[in-house]
């Protein structure tokens, strides 16, 4: 043994016999309950059977052996090392098995019926449920899988009759309460963790409809598809994400809530696929400015800054600048909780809007449609170059107001450069054909729209709830709003991909 191990050895050895130390002491000040904490011995012992690991394998191709040294071309020795290589397999393209291990568990045992993430099937050639009696099983079938929630179904044939576990409802958990994961953390089997929920609707950026619940119980790698239960045996969340510098659990994992499971597993059944609702507009938070301006509480509700044409929302009477504050019954506290609550209405079914519209409550009826999950890249134009140094300017094509070197003949107002939506500026912008209003052609840094996050190539639609088309129309409705008192305009501002939000500009009186 080196000196310096030994040293390590013999300081190790001091702090373990020091905590020995304390650990036997008599406790003169320490208060002991007579029972401790309860036990949660009989609860994991009676749900362990129905939480499986599940492990897969994959085929991978790719190159093997040792790689090629990089010879000069036409080099005396170029054949001899392809020549060597090869033999030894190096550059060659071969078959390989890759093997991961993850988390499920039992939801039907007559018919065989498996929960797991999606993430640890996707890819996977072939897919073996283990038990913990050690027994297996292949899956016969992936009934369904859904990548926005990252959620998958299977199916195994049983001998008999698996041990399952019900689900719960997560929407009446609180933080506090007492939850315990089930799952194989790094490969090591079935293993029992208890924490607490930590956090509830936590969006982690992992997909759009993010309401996970965080808990403290340890999760790690493995952990992933497995359950998360209440202390009534009751499945409340499927483990799916932890953040951790290390790679091991530091007490932040996540699991998607039940509620959204049930809804979704029931879909991959009938349907081998997630069928979602569909409302049919964009919306946006309401920040503290445009609450202010629109004289409602700030970050409540969601604000409709489109309305699709032909949609569900259009058919039931829904408007740009209406507020959403109920959804089929439910307050829509937050505006990324709509697309949640939409998402999994079934498809067809007719329910209750409420929305407040210029200050009045309006309720509205809308027959929920089908969202097309099939990601449309909106068509790309290429944006014309501008002229170079030395190069002849741009042509001035017919209405457009151009100034004598090409450029965009523009005005000024509250710190931005506009210009009226022409086809060339259209043409140049890459602004989608029916787009109609004033583009956005640069930005006063210092101004107060450049804290709105307006970038070149915007187009401001309205203002104040009215049409703008040209600068002229804009004047006029700042001109109205000094005469009121009012020194904050409404703007309804739209990107080149036709995404709409509403902003609120301050300007001088």
């Amino acid at each position: 043994m080196r000196p310096q191990d030994h040293r390590r050895f013999r300081a190790g050895f001091g702090v373990a016999a020091a905590v020995l130390l304390i650990a036997s002491a008599p406790a003169a000040h320490a208060q002991r309950t007579p029972a401790g904490l309860p036990s949660v011995a009989e609860l994991a012992e009676s749900l362990t059977d129905a939480v499986v690991n599940i492990s897969t394998t994959q085929i991978a191709k790719g190159p093997e052996g040792v790689p090629l040294p990089k010879v000069p071309k036409g080099s005396p020795f170029e054949d001899l090392f392809e020549d060597f290589f090869s033999k030894r397999g190096g550059g060659a393209q071969s078959e390989r098995k890759v093997s991961s291990l993850g988390s499920g568990f039992v939801v039907d045992g007559a018919e065989g019926l498996i929960v797991t993430n999606n993430h640890v099937i996707d890819g996977a050639d072939e897919i073996y449920v283990n038990f913990h009696d050690g027994s297996k099983l292949k899956v016969d079938k992936v009934l369904g899988t859904d990548t926005k929630t990252d959620l998958a179904l299977l199916k195994v044939t049983p001998k008999t009759k698996l041990a399952a576990v019900p689900f719960g409802s997560s929407e009446g958990l609180k933080v506090g309460d007492w939850v315990m994961a089930i799952g194989n953390p790094f490969g090591l089997g079935g293993s029992v963790t208890v924490g607490i929920i930590s956090a509830k609707q936590r969006d982690i950026n992992a997909g759009p409809y993010d309401e996970f619940l965080q808990t403290d119980a340890a999760i790690n790698k493995g952990n992933s598809g497995g359950p998360l239960f209440n202390m009534s045996g009751e499945v409340i969340g499927v483990n799916t994400a932890i953040i951790s510098p290390t790679g091991g659990s530091i007490g932040i994992g996540f699991a998607i809530p039940s509620d959204t499971v049930t809804s979704i597993i029931s879909q991959l059944k009938e349907f081998g696929q997630a069928r979602r609702g569909w409302l049919g507009v964009q919306i946006q938070t309401i920040n503290e400015d445009v609450a202010e301006r629109l004289q409602v509480e700030a970050n409540v509700g969601a604000l409709v800054s489109s309305v699709t044409v032909d949609s569900p929302a259009a058919k039931g009477g829904l408007e740009r600048g209406d507020i959403i504050m109920k959804f089929d019954g439910k307050a829509v506290t937050a505006m990324r909780g709509l697309p949640r609550l939409v998402a999994q209405t079934p498809v067809g079914k007719t329910i209750d809007v409420e929305v407040k519209r210029k200050g009045e409550n309006k309720t509205l009826q809308v027959a929920i449609g089908r969202l097309e999950e099939e990601d449309v890249k909106p068509e790309e134009k290429p944006a014309v170059a501008m002229p170079k140094e030395g190069e002849p300017s741009l042509p001035k094509p017919p209405g457009s107001k151009r100034n004598d070197d090409g450029s965009l003949a523009t005005n000024s107002i509250l710190g931005l450069k506009l210009a009226p939506v022409t086809e060339d500026v259209r043409e140049q912008f890459g602004l989608r054909p029916d787009a109609k209003g004033l583009v956005v052609t640069d930005i006063d840094p210092k101004s107060p729209a450049a804290d709105k996050n307006i970038r070149a190539g915007d187009v401001i639609v309205e203002a104040q709830e009215m049409q703008i088309l040209k600068t002229d129309d804009l004047e006029a409705r700042l001109e109205e709003i000094k005469k009121s008192g009012g020194n904050t305009v409404l703007l309804l501002v739209e990107d080149a991909k036709g995404e709409v939000r509403t902003i609120s500009v301050q300007f001088s009186p």
